[in-house]
């Protein structure tokens, strides 16, 4: 068992599901002990996907304890000032448990066509965004004066019940995303990283703190965890591979043993403990199945994997 400073949270992604199933594994993943409960974020991706803040109110109603978050959501596809508005009102609503992760996104150029956003101004875009949302949480009136938001003596209220608004954690792994997370992160979210590079990128994120003059306490360092559990390594990852295969279009099976958590509960227990030596301390779990086998999967992450992690 770690100790409570090494201590780790897990938070878990639901697949989509109709929605009486959607809530009720949500309602269940509460139940099992995860600390929060996350959701991507796509306006036209390869396959169905909800919308992510109504999604997430959605869970706000249904659950007490469990914390909320998107991971990520693509700020510039939005209006700044509407994320703001929309996120307060969820904060709000959910009794302050809402993590608002952000990210740039571009792997599908067309829905930045579908909103009528440049792809090549998503960077600037979010960066820009990030301090419009934070103005609007926090100052009433509040007055902005950017390359793309422009405006004066404006307050949204209510306010969030989290003093300031939401934690806002940056997704991402270019040296871009890993700088921004450093200037302006409450946390860093990373994906498709390896245990070494995650430990690399946190270097990168407190220089870039440093250069600025922050401070990184308190600071969350996340891990998006693509895992599947099985009786046995190979049999996992043949799911893994198929699986994200599908979702992404794209061929999974060079990427799995770099890249994946896969095997039986020990396995995947042990390339966990790779990513927290390197200083992860949130693993958010999405578990790599078929919707009807999600289930399964969860119940055996929360009873064999979470308990190894949680301080004696």
């Amino acid at each position: 068992m770690p100790s409570p400073a090494d201590a780790v949270s897990f938070g878990a992604f639901v697949m989509l599901h109709p929605p009486a199933e959607q809530w009720t594994l949500a309602r269940r993943i509460e139940a099992l002990g995860f600390d929060s409960l996350w959701c991507g974020d796509h306006l036209s991706f390869h396959g169905p996907i909800y919308e992510s803040l109504t999604l997430l109110a959605s869970y706000a109603s249904i659950t007490s304890r469990i914390r909320l978050g998107t991971a990520v959501y693509l700020l510039a596809l939005r209006p700044p000032a509407v994320a703001a508005k929309v996120t307060a009102t969820l904060d709000a609503l959910s009794g302050g448990r809402l993590i608002f992760g952000v990210g740039v996104g571009g792997e599908n150029p067309r829905e930045f066509e579908l909103a009528g956003v440049p792809h090549g101004e998503r960077g600037a875009r979010v960066t820009e965004g990030i301090d419009v949302v934070r103005a609007l949480w926090r100052d009433g009136p509040a007055t902005f004066k950017g390359r793309f938001t422009h405006f004066e003596g404006v307050s949204i209220d209510p306010k969030p019940v989290q003093a300031g608004g939401p934690p806002i954690w940056i997704g991402g792994r270019s040296d871009a995303a890993l700088a921004r997370a450093g200037r302006q992160g409450d946390g860093w979210v990373s994906y498709v990283v390896t245990p070494e590079r995650y430990a690399q990128s946190l270097a990168k994120i407190r220089a870039a703190a440093q250069a600025q003059g922050r401070s990184l306490d308190g600071f969350a360092t996340a891990h998006l965890t693509f895992i599947t559990v099985g009786r046995d390594y190979e049999r996992a990852r043949q799911a893994w591979v198929q699986r994200l295969s599908r979702r992404y279009a794209q061929d999974f099976g060079p990427l799995a043993q770099k890249y994946g958590v896969i095997g039986t509960p020990e396995q995947c227990c042990e390339q966990l403990e790779r990513f927290r030596a390197a200083g992860c301390r949130t693993f958010l779990i999405n578990a790599i199945c078929d919707p009807d086998e999600e289930r399964e999967q969860i119940e055996t992450i929360g009873a064999e994997i979470l308990p190894r992690f949680r301080p004696s």
